[in-house]
């Protein structure tokens, strides 16, 4: 108890080092005055409103985008009565074009939803029963018994891996999912099982020296240096912002189920890497690659800057210093300085919604219109109104949400469309290896507990 005591001391002089030294203090109050001004230009900017947006009202759209649009597209659609667990393959329309290899993140992101579902007002028995069905599947078909943690990929039946390797990501996500799962069902085989993989995190995959997290393993666990294939932007074993803020995310919910002091400790070291290692100071966003020392690699493509991620680090710090009860205003400077780059870099203030990703410092877009960007910012907007109660962030939300209900979402054959092109025209599969409810669900059941909060407090 004594070396945790001395280990959280270390780290918050770390903190009060790189965020209250004279030169980060001049700098704080420089910026401070720059991202006022950018805030004021921005929302200048921003279409005129008739009158200003209606909380109310807002909740009554996201609740029938949740009810009618989301859930009814997922549940039960997905659930897989021959095989168990979940199955993906729908096209455009929402068609199921059948049987496919079964990868592990989309089980354990859908897993979590029905879970966080389940535990919402809008939650019903059948999605715990839901949750459960993904429980069971992955518990007993993904786990590998003889090495520990999940595999990659299986068969459609679960007979059989076929992509045995363990990537780091993918067990954040498993994590995640056990943790959320655990929370609401009370299921002690849940919570065991998220206890042994929390610590293969700690025993195997933890970087003492550099700290963070090694990202690519064979079966057993041993380190991979370099995978013929790419796997979140990872092929070589270097660090990454996504890797990271997923496990921030995952630790966040394992350490409010356990209590674990080595998970507080691991928490707080996450939240200083993705508030100061991968945000490069004199821009004010993240680039997302890193050597195992947290040196940037920079290149034309590594130097884009992914506008959802940042969006997502925001909203993601906020829950894990919320765990651990670091006050949200140590970091607020931060937060406006990096929503300031995305509303002048990546928002659309004409029609709304945010663009993919740009070159640093440009508005060079890739300008199609991804879901979980949208939701991402959606999500990310409120927080920063609901900390803040500045009119620039609940625009943004506002114009955001117009977006995604006119365009975004498909109101004849449910869920959202995967991607908008600058011409209007939608793309991409409904349910795939990687579009799942995890992020516009969260979005929408996270959404509307902040507007329940809000309206509480006026």
């Amino acid at each position: 108890m004594e070396s945790t005591k001395t280990y959280i001391k270390s780290i918050g002089r770390k903190i009060k080092q790189s965020l209250f030294s004279p030169v980060w203090r001049f700098r704080k109050i420089r910026n401070s005055w720059r991202i006022k001004k950018l805030n004021e230009r921005t929302y200048r900017k921003l279409p005129a409103r008739k009158d200003q947006p209606n909380l109310i009202k807002s909740r009554q759209i996201l609740e029938r985008i949740l009810t009618q649009n989301i859930i009814q597209f997922w549940y039960p659609e997905v659930l897989d009565r021959e095989y168990g667990g979940y199955r993906f393959n729908h096209d455009i329309e929402g068609v199921w074009g059948g049987h496919i290899n079964k990868n592990f993140i989309p089980q354990a992101r859908t897993l979590w939803f029905f879970s966080k579902l389940a535990n919402s007002p809008h939650g019903k028995k059948e999605h715990l029963e839901a949750a459960k069905y993904g429980f069971d599947f992955i518990s007993q078909s993904m786990w590998d018994t003889k090495s520990g943690g999940f595999f990659w990929q299986v068969d459609p039946s679960g007979d059989k891996p076929t992509v045995p390797e363990k990537y780091l990501v993918a067990q954040s996500f498993g994590l995640f999912a056990l943790s959320e799962y655990a929370m609401v069902s009370k299921d002690d085989s849940a919570r065991e099982l998220a206890r042994q993989l929390f610590n293969i995190f700690e025993r195997i995959a933890y970087d003492s020296r550099n700290g963070g997290y090694q990202s690519l393993f064979d079966r057993d666990w041993n380190p991979i240096g370099k995978d013929t294939r790419v796997h979140f932007g990872v092929n070589d074993g270097s660090k990454t912002v996504n890797l990271h803020l997923h496990i921030m995310e995952a630790l966040t919910l394992y350490y409010r189920l356990t209590n674990d002091q080595m998970a507080y400790r691991r928490l707080i070291e996450l939240i200083l890497i993705e508030s100061n290692s991968v945000i490069r100071k004199t821009i004010g966003a993240s680039t997302d690659k890193y050597h195992v020392n947290w040196k940037p690699v920079l290149s034309d493509k590594l130097s884009l800057i992914n506008f959802g991620h940042d969006l997502e680090n925001i909203t993601l710090l906020i829950e894990a210093c919320a765990a651990v009860e670091i006050p949200v205003f140590l970091l607020l400077d931060l937060y406006r300085t990096v929503f300031s780059y995305i509303l002048k870099y990546g928002f659309d203030r004409v029609k709304g919604g945010f663009f993919r990703s740009a070159p640093i410092q440009t508005r060079d877009y890739y300008q199609e219109k991804i879901w979980w960007i949208q939701a991402e910012g959606l999500l990310c907007a409120l927080n920063m109104y609901q900390v803040t109660r500045e009119e620039v962030y609940l625009n943004c939300f506002a114009q955001t949400l117009d977006w995604i209900n006119q365009y975004q979402v498909d109101w004849q054959n449910g869920e959202w469309f995967a991607q908008v092109y600058k011409n209007g025209k939608p793309a991409g599969f409904k349910a795939d290896k990687w579009k799942t409810p995890y992020h516009n669900g969260r979005a929408a059941l996270q959404s509307l507990e902040i507007l329940g909060s809000l309206a509480e407090t006026n």
